[in-house]
């Protein structure tokens, strides 16, 4: 396994990942022969930050199908969320705001906390593209709540609190976000389970 960073940090305009194209291949390359739950939501993740959206979608698909076979709900909501972050990247933004909203809701209803967060920053940036900053800026302070309720790891924590600076740059709250090199030094290896 590589140990090249794969998240480089964040663009201000846009939220999305600044990545290390060499490094996401090599890790793509790595895991492509593996059909396990974790290998395919990696596999969603990497392809959606190259930008190789039509094969994310049919992994996502494919995850979801497999997710829904194991049982665990807690699955099953994570392989949604990622299915969604495909769509948005697609330009579907509504389709993903509703799937993004049944996820939050599913996950606060039953106080998992972590893909509640998960979820609640990811539909905070399907309103952020949107423009709707109000929304996007209270999707992001939720999630970190979520967020530090359940002690994720700290990469997790600077891309809610990165958002939320950006987000209050956006309506003049606040002083100008850090630099995307500033907001990098949160950045973790590879992909996490749930990517932020």
């Amino acid at each position: 396994m590589s140990d090249a960073p794969i998240i480089l940090g964040y663009d201000p305009k846009t939220l999305r990942e600044r990545i290390d194209v060499t490094a996401a291949e090599a890790r793509l390359a790595e895991i492509k022969p593996f059909r396990s739950l974790t290998a395919l939501n990696e596999q969603v993740a990497l392809l959606r930050m190259l930008g190789r959206l039509d094969e994310a979608f049919d992994i996502a698909q494919a995850a979801y199908r497999q997710s829904r076979f194991t049982g665990a709900r807690e699955d099953a909501i994570a392989a949604r969320i990622r299915r969604a972050q495909v769509q948005q990247f697609q330009g579907k933004y509504d389709v993903a705001l509703t799937e993004l909203n049944g996820c939050v809701d599913e996950a606060v209803t039953h106080d998992w906390h972590e893909l509640a967060g998960f979820a609640l920053q990811h539909r905070g940036k399907v309103h952020f593209e949107l423009g709707e900053i109000t929304e996007a800026l209270a999707d992001f302070e939720t999630a970190l709540e979520e967020r530090q309720h359940d002690g994720v790891p700290p990469n997790q924590l600077e891309s809610t609190k990165y958002a939320i600076r950006v987000a209050r740059e956006r309506l003049g709250a606040e002083a100008p976000a850090e630099t995307p090199e500033e907001a990098s030094s949160g950045a973790g290896r590879g992909v996490s389970p749930l990517d932020a």
